[in-house]
């Protein structure tokens, strides 16, 4: 039996580089579709403006997706797992979620599985 609880960013487990992995799933296929990164900022505004904002390492800077690209994406539910240390987002993908244009940056499978 599960029980449903609501945490706030203090309940979260970020690491020691303030960030916390965010695996976006599509709502409505349940098909998974990239994996990032956010800090705290990153998170706050994701929850403010309806759109998911990720934290670039390579860049040091936030990144809301679909700026750049058209293909943004909407959440609908954010749960973290049970150490909550990982979140995983339930969204509304427009377009392509992988920056060569699938649909999924999951589209490669490893020889022999």
């Amino acid at each position: 039996m599960s029980d449903v609880t609501v945490a706030t960013l203090d309940d979260l487990t970020f690491d020691a580089n303030g960030l916390i992995p965010v695996i976006a799933q599509d709502a409505d296929s349940g098909e998974v579709l990239m994996f990032a990164w956010m800090n705290r900022e990153a998170l706050q505004r994701t929850f403010d403006e309806g759109r998911m904002v990720y934290w670039s390492r390579s860049r040091q800077e936030l990144w809301r997706k679909g700026d750049s690209s058209g293909h943004a994406q909407h959440w609908t539910e954010i749960r973290y797992d049970c150490d909550a240390d990982v979140l995983l987002a339930q969204i509304h993908q427009e377009g392509a979620a992988c920056h060569t244009g699938e649909r999924s940056c999951f589209f490669r499978t490893l020889p022999g599985t």
